[in-house]
């Protein structure tokens, strides 16, 4: 669905804050469909885009650490 979103929680550790609202902003745009909301529908863009925030940040810090290793992209054939 939101391909552009990386993941949040590698070997390192969990993504910070910045990182989390910013993905959490990318799905509530594409579940919308809402670019850039008006005025009149701001404030409920901003609380729905701070609930999903709230839920990943919940969910990444009660998950354990990740073992897995964070796949790295092959350069693209011609």
């Amino acid at each position: 669905m939101c391909r552009s979103i990386k993941r949040l929680r590698t070997i390192e550790g969990v993504a910070g804050e910045d990182e989390i609202r910013a993905a959490a902003r990318q799905f509530v745009r594409k579940v919308s469909g809402v670019q850039e909301p008006t005025a009149k529908n701001a404030d409920v863009f901003e609380s729905a885009v701070d609930a999903v925030s709230r839920a990943s940040l919940e969910l990444l810090v009660a998950l354990p650490p990740s073992k897995a290793a964070v796949p790295v992209p092959r350069p693209r054939v011609r």
